[in-house]
């Protein structure tokens, strides 16, 4: 999968483009089908959640996309391998590239549904819609305990190809700490309050109440 930073004419980008309105339009249907008592608005905004980049991010590591990336020197020096952008890109030009390899619409939105599994049946949750940090803040503060704290920990590499490292801490019993690292100090900030709810959610009961 060829980026722009390592071939400027043959890259995936025009893929890119193709895949992205496949995309809109195979979970729009899909949603369509399966949530037949929601309203257009609403819809909208499941379809929106799902094709976000944060969405897309999740299937690129669930694909492995990372190892498959052909990329320019200053890109994989700057962690372009990690990079949100360029793995969201990755799974939109992936798609594009699926249809006009089959020809067929079919194939093409079965490998996209299986890639979205539960995503798609979650979706309805109301806190799907949120971003992390606010479920994360909603939950804490439902259990009365104290709101998270994010610190910029380390900043790497040189404009525009820095990379953000940041620390969720939640004072909960012995404390919880998550590290995560992002294209910016926003997306590092939710990449770690998503951990850090996966990670309360497997605290036993007694972990979870105030004491």
């Amino acid at each position: 999968m060829t980026h722009r930073s390592f071939d400027s004419k043959k890259n995936y980008e025009r893929l890119e483009f193709l895949g992205d309105a496949l995309l809109g339009m195979i979970v729009g249907e899909a949603l369509y089908h399966r949530y037949p008592s929601q309203n257009e608005g609403r819809l909208t905004r499941m379809r929106a959640t799902l094709v976000r980049q944060e969405s897309l991010v999740i299937i690129a590591q669930n694909l492995e996309l990372s190892n498959h990336l052909i990329l320019g020197i200053g890109e994989r020096k700057g962690g372009g391998r990690n990079r949100a952008s360029i793995l969201a890109d990755a799974v939109e030009s992936l798609i594009g590239a699926i249809y006009l390899d089959s020809q067929d619409l079919d194939i093409t939105r079965d490998c996209v549904l299986s890639w979205y599994g539960d995503l798609i049946d979650n979706v309805n949750d109301q806190k799907a819609l949120k971003d992390a940090k606010s479920r994360l803040q909603e939950w804490l503060q439902s259990k009365q305990f104290d709101l998270p704290h994010y610190e910029l920990m380390e900043t790497r590499g040189n404009a525009p190809h820095q990379i953000f490292v940041v620390r969720c801490h939640v004072n909960i019993n012995n404390c919880v700490d998550i590290t995560e690292s992002g294209e910016s100090r926003r997306i590092a900030e939710q990449k770690a309050a998503e951990l850090m709810i996966n990670q309360l959610h497997k605290l036993p009961s007694s972990a979870k109440k105030r004491s």
